[in-house]
């Protein structure tokens, strides 16, 4: 249980996914094609797939505030049992965007959410399919969200998410307006289990070296291939999140490269400390 005190998500509440038959509809989001729009910070198979947004098309993926009303997309009209999911324990008055996020044998960048914006929302993410290896991080801390429980996610620190399983965990996410007001959940049921944080033991000076030298020969081609191991080692060993870049930094460092050691600190920028809306990175 060491961590959970100082865990900024929220577990609210669990949802009674059970008794919805969703099987066949993830089926059809496992089939659904992906744009690209975040592939800067996403390793492996990651992927967006808008259900509902202001504009009601699903190319429409880019998140950002909007006053307009929310409208199903056409692959959320496809989805009627996810839909009602979210209609059923959900009021729709602040709620701006329905997504299902898909994760198999990938990996995201630590970033911080809302960078662009003044104003941060309220973000609940509820996996629909999901295995022991899909984990989260926020900070220092590793943890499990299990199938059908609501988390708020705590987007203003740094946080990450990373899966090695084969079969793509479904996430579906809830993006509302306000930051500061509560979310009414309607007809959640109690949960059985307490919040799963994953222990990991300290890096060792070994590891961090062969980490570090084997980036020695970074180039322009593999900068962007190489960043996952620095994202996969944060899984595993008790470090901050942040820390990933610090790693990154480093192994550019020894690379004798100034273009790499810019580029490097660039994605730190981007990732977790500043960037405007509709900003793209270019490896």
């Amino acid at each position: 249980m060491k961590g959970i005190s100082l865990l900024k998500s929220q577990r609210l509440a669990v949802l009674p996914v059970d008794s919805y038959d969703l099987e066949s509809e993830l089926s059809v989001v496992d089939r659904h094609e992906y744009k690209g729009e975040y592939d800067a910070l996403t390793f492996g198979a990651w992927s967006c797939h808008v259900l509902a947004n202001g504009s009601g098309t699903e190319s429409d993926i880019a998140f950002r505030p909007h006053g307009d009303h929310l409208t199903p997309t056409e692959l959320g009209r496809k989805l009627p049992g996810i839909m009602s999911l979210v209609t059923d324990h959900f009021s729709l008055d602040r709620l701006q965007w329905v997504r299902i996020f898909s994760l198999r044998d990938g990996i995201m960048a630590p970033h911080v959410d809302f960078l662009e914006f003044t104003e941060p929302g309220t973000r609940l993410q509820i996996p629909l399919r999901t295995t022991e290896e899909s984990l989260h991080s926020e900070n220092d801390i590793v943890y499990h969200l299990r199938r059908g429980e609501v988390w708020k996610i705590h987007t203003t620190d740094p946080h990450s998410a990373g899966s090695s399983a084969r079969t793509a965990r479904l996430t579906l996410c809830l993006d509302f307006s306000d930051a500061e007001e509560p979310v009414a959940i309607q007809g959640d049921i109690p949960a059985t289990e307490p919040i799963r944080i994953i222990e990991r033991p300290e890096p060792t000076e070994a590891e961090l070296e062969e980490l570090l030298d084997s980036c020695r020969n970074l180039t322009a081609a593999t900068m962007r291939s190489v960043f996952r191991r620095f994202v996969e080692l944060h899984f595993k060993r008790r470090a901050h999140a942040a820390t990933v870049f610090d790693w990154y930094v480093e192994a550019a460092r020894r690379s004798g490269d100034d273009d790499m050691i810019t580029k490097a600190q660039a994605y730190r920028t981007y990732c977790i400390e500043k960037r405007s809306q509709a900003e793209t990175f270019d490896w």
